[in-house]
C-alpha cells in the first residue's frame, strides 16, 4: 500500500555531515545470480538489502538455491535449479532481465511475472535472444511480462544478435548465466548506442573475478563456457546512492562526506565526482572519502548522462535550483526505466514552477522561482530522492509515497534527517 506523503525538510543552514551507504544494489544482484551458478558456497559481505535484492534473493530461492542471512551478510549454496516454480520481480530492471537466462538452465517450467508497470518495460529484446538460443518461452507474443521460461535443465548457446538500445541489463542478464551454457555465448549489439556502458563493465569484471573468461571488442561480448567459481563478493557501497546526499552540499552550501569511496570502481556513481564539480562544487578524495563542498551558489549542468542515466532525477533536480541553465541529453531510454522519468521529471519539476523542457533525448532546465507542493513520485525511488534535495530549499514539498525508496535505500528518509541534524554523523 503506498504509504502517506512525506513532508521533505528544509535545511535549516549548511549541512555538514558524514553518510554511510549501503551496499551496491548493481553488485549485490550480479554476485547473487554468479554465487546461485557457482561451483560451490559464497559469501556476500554487506550486501544491500533492498526490495530489489530481497526479489533476486528471493527469486533465486524459488529456484532451488539457498540464500540465508548470516550476520550482515548473505551466504549462497547453489542447489539444482527447477521449477514449477513463480517468481515475482517486482519493478527491478535487474531482477526482470537478470532472472529468464538462469531460469532457462532450471529443469521445469518457471513463470515471471512484476509490478504493473513492470509490464511495460522493455523486456522483448532478451526474450528473443534467449528463443535465438534455443529456449523455449511462452508470452503470447507479448515481448513482456508475464512469461513463463520453459526451461529444460541446459541451454546450448553460441551466437546470439541483440538490440540493446533500451538497456545494457539486456546484455548483462545474458552474460551472467552464459559459463553455464554448454557452448558460451557470443553477444552481439545492433542498435542505437548501448546505454550505462560503466554497468556492463561492472558485469565483465565480475564474470573475470569469479574466474570466467570474457572478451570483448566494440559491441560484442564472449563468454566462455565452464565454472563459475565459488567466493567472497566484498559489495561496494552504492555510489549512485550518494548522489542526493552529495548534492545537499551545494543546495545547503554545506559539506558531505561519504567513507568507503572506492579508488577503482565500475559503478556509474563514480561520475558524480566530475559532474558535480562542473556545477561548481569544491570535490576532494583522501583516504577512501569522497567529500563535497558547497559554495553557497552553483549553475546549471550541460552533460551527456547517456552512461550515468540513472543519475538523472536528482541531476535535474539540483538543475532546476541552480543559476544557469541546463540541458541533460543521452537519456532517451530512462523513458523505460521504473516510469517514464523524463515525462514524469518535466511534470512534476513544473509542477512546482519550474521551467523544463523534454527533448527528444533528455531535458533542457531553464533557472525560475520555485515554490513547494505535491511531487509525485510514480513507485520510482530516484524521483524521491529527487524531491527530498528540492524540499531542502523549498518549504511546503509534499513528497508522495515515500516508501518506494525501499527499492534500492530503506532507511532513505531517516538517514535525511540524520544528515540535517547538527553536529551528527552516520554510522
Amino acid at each position: 500500500m503506498p504509504s502517506e506523503p512525506w513532508s521533505a525538510p528544509v535545511a535549516a543552514g549548511p549541512v555538514d555531515a558524514t553518510v554511510r551507504l549501503p551496499g551496491s544494489k548493481s553488485m549485490t544482484n550480479r554476485a547473487l545470480i554468479l554465487a546461485a551458478l557457482a561451483d560451490g558456497p559464497s559469501r556476500l559481505v554487506r550486501p544491500l538489502r533492498s526490495r530489489d535484492s530481497e526479489l533476486m534473493a528471493g527469486a533465486l530461492r524459488a529456484l532451488g538455491a539457498d540464500v540465508a542471512e548470516d550476520g550482515d551478510d548473505w551466504l549462497v549454496r547453489p542447489g539444482g535449479l527447477r521449477g514449477p516454480a513463480d517468481v515475482q520481480v517486482g519493478l527491478a530492471g535487474t531482477v526482470m532481465r537478470f532472472l529468464p537466462p538462469v531460469a532457462a538452465l532450471a529443469t521445469g517450467d518457471v513463470a515471471i511475472d512484476g509490478d504493473p508497470y513492470a509490464r511495460k518495460r522493455p523486456m522483448g529484446p532478451i526474450l528473443e535472444a534467449l528463443r535465438a538460443l534455443g529456449v523455449r518461452i511462452d508470452d503470447d507474443g507479448r515481448g513482456a511480462l508475464p512469461f513463463t521460461v520453459r526451461g529444460r535443465g541446459e541451454v546450448e548457446g553460441g551466437p546470439v544478435t541483440i538490440d540493446a538500445s533500451g538497456s545494457s541489463q539486456l546484455i548483462s542478464g545474458l552474460l551472467l548465466a552464459a559459463p553455464r551454457f554448454a557452448k558460451g555465448v557470443e553477444v552481439r549489439h545492433e542498435g542505437p548506442p548501448v546505454p550505462s556502458a560503466p554497468h556492463l563493465e561492472m558485469t565483465v569484471r565480475m564474470l573475470r573475478e569469479a574466474g570466467v573468461t570474457v572478451e570483448t571488442e566494440p559491441d560484442v561480448w564472449r563468454v566462455a563456457p565452464g565454472a563459475i567459481a565459488a567466493r567472497e563478493w566484498v559489495i561496494e557501497p552504492d555510489l549512485s546512492n550518494a548522489a542526493q546526499f552529495l548534492g545537499a552540499a551545494l543546495v545547503t552550501g554545506g559539506r558531505v562526506s561519504v567513507p568507503g569511496w572506492p579508488a577503482d570502481t565500475a559503478q556509474p556513481g563514480d561520475a558524480l565526482r566530475g559532474l558535480l564539480a562542473a556545477m561548481g562544487a569544491e570535490v576532494s578524495y583522501a583516504g577512501g572519502t569522497l567529500t563535497v563542498a558547497g559554495t553557497g551558489a552553483f549553475t546549471g549542468l550541460e552533460a551527456d548522462l547517456h552512461e550515468v542515466g540513472e543519475l538523472t532525477p536528482v541531476l535535474a533536480a539540483l538543475a532546476a535550483l541552480a543559476s544557469t541553465p541546463s540541458r541533460l541529453t543521452g537519456i532517451a531510454h530512462l523513458r523505460g526505466h521504473e516510469t517514464d522519468r523524463l515525462a514524469a521529471l518535466v511534470a512534476e519539476l513544473n509542477g512546482l514552477g519550474g521551467d523544463v523542457r523534454e527533448l527528444p533525448d533528455g531535458l533542457e532546465i531553464r533557472p525560475r522561482p520555485l515554490h513547494g507542493g505535491l511531487f509525485r513520485t510514480y513507485d520510482d525511488h530516484r524521483m524521491v530522492m529527487a524531491a527530498a534535495l528540492l524540499g531542502l530549499a523549498l518549504p511546503g514539498v509534499q513528497v508522495e509515497n515515500p516508501a518506494t525508496v525501499g527499492k534500492t535505500l530503506p532507511n532513505f528518509t531517516t538517514m535525511w534527517a540524520a544528515m540535517l541534524a547538527p553536529g551528527t554523523r552516520q554510522g
